[in-house]
């Protein structure tokens, strides 16, 4: 069996740990399914398919790249679609089942944390961070890497700012792995891990739908008490 990076092995515990969180909320929704009798069984399942996803993971530079987090709290939907899927789950309820199960786990952080990330997400800070970050993706140090481009707003444009994702991680994953049919699932999680920081997110195309680039427009949600004095991390 194919080895587990060294840099995501590191952190596996705290992957699992994650995966077991999201389980456990998913409980309630997954009991309704006719298909499904025995949920500690389903819950086993899934632990054995992440653990082939975590040999599946691609590295794309460990903590010097802001795109590492996201394969690392988002990949571990692919081993649940899968899992569901086998059992012929329908695709659009393997989505909503997703998009709770992270919608509540991300909802067990404290508010003011939450809104902390969304704030520094939104600094003029992290905007020049990000610009950089942008430019320096096109040189694809790795290849599954994301390649992207900073957006500026223009006069008359209601967003703070915006990212073309022109290649994209998770979609080169799927296609290497099989997964085309359950990636719409990840992309899904976007609105639910933006919102819940406080941050509204527009987008209307999606790479995995087959446009060009997917378009994600950023702006601070009207009722977001944000701290101007307090710190945060990134969000995707």
């Amino acid at each position: 069996m194919p080895e587990i990076h060294p840099f995501y092995l590191a952190h596996r515990d705290a992957m699992e740990g994650a995966m077991r969180q999201r389980l456990d909320l998913a409980e309630t929704m997954l009991r309704k399914i006719p298909q499904i009798s025995d949920i500690d069984k389903i819950k086993q399942e899934v632990m054995d398919e992440f653990e082939i996803v975590l040999t599946q993971m691609p590295y794309v530079g460990g903590s010097a790249s802001r795109m590492t987090d996201f394969f690392m709290r988002l990949l571990g939907f692919i081993a649940i679609g899968r899992v569901l899927h086998r059992y012929c789950v329908a695709p659009s309820l393997i989505g909503d089942i997703e998009r709770e199960s992270y919608k509540a786990q991300l909802l067990t952080i404290p508010e003011a944390e939450r809104l902390a990330s969304g704030q520094q997400f939104m600094s003029p800070e992290n905007q020049i961070h990000m610009r950089e970050q942008a430019e320096k993706s096109h040189a694809l140090e790795y290849a599954e890497d994301f390649v992207y481009d900073f957006v500026e707003p223009s006069p008359g444009d209601s967003f703070e700012f915006g990212i073309n994702y022109k290649e994209c991680g998770f979609c080169k994953f799927a296609g290497r792995y099989g997964d085309d049919e359950i990636l719409p699932h990840i992309c899904g999680l976007d609105f639910e891990a933006y919102a819940t920081r406080g941050i509204h997110l527009e987008r209307t195309q999606t790479l995995a739908g087959g446009a060009s680039h997917c378009n994600f427009r950023f702006s601070r949600l009207p009722d977001a008490p944000f701290d101007d004095k307090t710190p945060g991390q990134e969000v995707r």
